[in-house]
Protein backbone atom coordinates (compact mmCIF):
# COMPACT_ATOMS: atom_id res chain seq x y z
CA UNK A 1 0.00 0.00 0.00
CA UNK A 2 1.31 3.46 -0.91
CA UNK A 3 -0.01 6.43 1.06
CA UNK A 4 -1.01 9.19 -1.37
CA UNK A 5 -2.54 11.89 0.83
CA UNK A 6 -4.91 12.75 3.63
CA UNK A 7 -8.54 13.87 3.88
CA UNK A 8 -8.60 17.31 5.53
CA UNK A 9 -12.21 18.52 5.60
CA UNK A 10 -15.70 17.99 4.23
CA UNK A 11 -16.60 19.98 1.14
CA UNK A 12 -20.25 20.88 0.74
CA UNK A 13 -23.18 18.71 1.79
CA UNK A 14 -23.13 15.89 -0.80
CA UNK A 15 -20.25 13.81 0.60
CA UNK A 16 -17.31 15.53 -1.08
CA UNK A 17 -14.05 15.89 0.89
CA UNK A 18 -10.92 18.01 0.56
CA UNK A 19 -7.71 16.11 -0.18
CA UNK A 20 -4.20 17.10 0.85
CA UNK A 21 -2.08 15.15 -1.67
CA UNK A 22 1.40 13.89 -0.81
CA UNK A 23 2.54 14.46 -4.38
CA UNK A 24 2.39 16.95 -7.19
CA UNK A 25 0.10 15.24 -9.74
CA UNK A 26 -3.05 13.91 -8.05
CA UNK A 27 -4.96 14.30 -11.31
CA UNK A 28 -3.34 11.03 -12.46
CA UNK A 29 -4.92 9.24 -9.50
CA UNK A 30 -8.21 9.17 -11.46
CA UNK A 31 -6.80 5.99 -12.98
CA UNK A 32 -7.03 4.26 -9.59
CA UNK A 33 -10.42 2.52 -9.43
CA UNK A 34 -10.54 2.05 -5.66
CA UNK A 35 -9.02 4.32 -3.07
CA UNK A 36 -8.23 2.96 0.38
CA UNK A 37 -8.78 5.00 3.55
CA UNK A 38 -7.47 4.39 7.04
CA UNK A 39 -6.48 6.16 10.22
CA UNK A 40 -3.02 4.65 10.71
CA UNK A 41 -0.41 5.52 8.09
CA UNK A 42 1.52 2.28 8.55
CA UNK A 43 -1.20 -0.16 9.70
CA UNK A 44 -3.17 -1.11 6.60
CA UNK A 45 -5.14 -3.94 8.22
CA UNK A 46 -8.12 -1.71 9.07
CA UNK A 47 -8.16 0.26 5.81
CA UNK A 48 -11.35 0.23 3.73
CA UNK A 49 -11.73 0.44 -0.05
CA UNK A 50 -13.93 3.07 -1.72
CA UNK A 51 -14.52 3.28 -5.47
CA UNK A 52 -13.60 6.72 -6.80
CA UNK A 53 -16.60 8.60 -8.15
CA UNK A 54 -14.95 11.93 -9.00
CA UNK A 55 -11.83 13.98 -8.40
CA UNK A 56 -11.37 17.60 -9.35
CA UNK A 57 -9.32 20.68 -8.69
CA UNK A 58 -11.35 23.41 -6.98
CA UNK A 59 -9.24 26.55 -6.96
CA UNK A 60 -5.99 25.36 -5.40
CA UNK A 61 -7.64 22.51 -3.49
CA UNK A 62 -8.39 18.96 -4.62
CA UNK A 63 -11.86 17.67 -3.81
CA UNK A 64 -12.89 14.02 -3.97
CA UNK A 65 -16.19 12.17 -4.15
CA UNK A 66 -16.08 8.52 -3.10
CA UNK A 67 -18.88 6.05 -3.84
CA UNK A 68 -20.97 5.44 -0.73
CA UNK A 69 -20.17 8.75 0.96
CA UNK A 70 -23.29 10.74 0.12
CA UNK A 71 -23.70 13.43 2.76
CA UNK A 72 -21.76 15.79 4.97
CA UNK A 73 -21.97 13.42 7.95
CA UNK A 74 -20.23 10.70 5.96
CA UNK A 75 -17.63 13.18 4.74
CA UNK A 76 -16.96 14.39 8.29
CA UNK A 77 -16.16 10.81 9.32
CA UNK A 78 -13.40 10.72 6.68
CA UNK A 79 -11.51 13.76 8.04
CA UNK A 80 -7.99 12.90 9.12
CA UNK A 81 -7.87 9.58 7.31
CA UNK A 82 -5.00 8.72 5.02
CA UNK A 83 -5.64 7.85 1.37
CA UNK A 84 -3.69 5.11 -0.32
CA UNK A 85 -3.69 2.44 -2.99
CA UNK A 86 -1.88 -0.83 -3.60
CA UNK A 87 1.36 -0.41 -5.55
CA UNK A 88 -0.08 -2.50 -8.41
CA UNK A 89 -2.99 -0.04 -8.85
CA UNK A 90 -0.83 3.09 -9.14
CA UNK A 91 -0.20 4.77 -12.47
CA UNK A 92 3.34 4.31 -13.74
CA UNK A 93 5.65 7.22 -13.02
CA UNK A 94 7.37 9.23 -15.71
CA UNK A 95 11.16 9.48 -15.87
CA UNK A 96 12.48 11.39 -12.83
CA UNK A 97 9.13 11.03 -11.03
CA UNK A 98 8.87 9.04 -7.84
CA UNK A 99 6.31 8.05 -5.28
CA UNK A 100 7.43 9.15 -1.82
CA UNK A 101 7.22 5.54 -0.68
CA UNK A 102 9.96 4.74 -3.22
CA UNK A 103 12.28 7.34 -1.70
CA UNK A 104 11.94 6.27 1.93
CA UNK A 105 14.75 3.85 2.74
CA UNK A 106 17.18 5.08 0.08
CA UNK A 107 20.77 5.64 1.14
CA UNK A 108 21.93 9.18 0.47
CA UNK A 109 25.47 10.11 -0.58
CA UNK A 110 26.87 13.43 -1.69
CA UNK A 111 28.89 14.07 -4.83
CA UNK A 112 32.08 13.16 -2.94
CA UNK A 113 30.50 9.76 -2.17
CA UNK A 114 30.26 10.63 1.54
CA UNK A 115 27.32 8.96 3.27
CA UNK A 116 24.75 11.43 4.59
CA UNK A 117 22.33 8.78 5.87
CA UNK A 118 19.06 7.20 4.88
CA UNK A 119 15.74 8.81 3.90
CA UNK A 120 13.36 7.99 6.78
CA UNK A 121 10.49 10.32 5.91
CA UNK A 122 9.21 12.80 3.36
CA UNK A 123 7.54 16.05 4.43
CA UNK A 124 5.49 18.48 2.35
CA UNK A 125 6.63 22.00 3.23
CA UNK A 126 4.34 23.93 0.92
CA UNK A 127 7.07 25.11 -1.44
CA UNK A 128 8.52 21.64 -2.08
CA UNK A 129 8.98 18.22 -0.52
CA UNK A 130 11.65 17.81 2.14
CA UNK A 131 13.57 14.61 2.85
CA UNK A 132 14.39 13.67 6.43
CA UNK A 133 17.79 11.98 6.18
CA UNK A 134 19.12 10.26 9.31
CA UNK A 135 22.61 8.93 10.00
CA UNK A 136 22.87 7.72 13.59
CA UNK A 137 22.19 10.72 15.82
CA UNK A 138 22.44 13.20 12.92
CA UNK A 139 19.21 14.31 11.26
CA UNK A 140 19.30 16.42 8.10
CA UNK A 141 16.43 18.07 6.24
CA UNK A 142 17.19 18.22 2.52
CA UNK A 143 14.91 19.81 -0.06
CA UNK A 144 13.76 17.39 -2.74
CA UNK A 145 14.50 19.75 -5.64
CA UNK A 146 16.51 19.36 -8.82
CA UNK A 147 19.48 21.52 -7.84
CA UNK A 148 20.03 19.36 -4.72
CA UNK A 149 18.97 15.87 -5.89
CA UNK A 150 21.30 14.86 -8.71
CA UNK A 151 20.45 11.18 -9.18
CA UNK A 152 17.92 8.69 -7.81
CA UNK A 153 18.41 4.98 -8.38
CA UNK A 154 15.53 3.24 -6.63
CA UNK A 155 16.61 -0.21 -7.83
CA UNK A 156 20.08 0.27 -6.30
CA UNK A 157 18.65 1.92 -3.17
CA UNK A 158 20.78 5.06 -3.66
CA UNK A 159 20.36 8.79 -4.07
CA UNK A 160 23.16 11.24 -4.92
CA UNK A 161 22.80 14.84 -3.76
CA UNK A 162 24.68 18.13 -3.89
CA UNK A 163 25.00 18.54 -0.10
CA UNK A 164 27.99 18.69 2.22
CA UNK A 165 28.43 16.75 5.45
CA UNK A 166 28.74 19.94 7.52
CA UNK A 167 25.67 21.71 6.16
Amino acid sequence: MVVLGRITAPYGVQGWVRLHPFGDDPDRWREIERWWLGCEENDFSAWRAYPLQDLRLHGKTWVVKLVGVDDRNGAEQMVGQFVGAPRSALPATEQDEFYWADLVGLNVVNEKQERLGQVVEMIESGAHAVMVVVDGEIKRLLPFVGHVVKDVDVAAGMMRVDWELDW
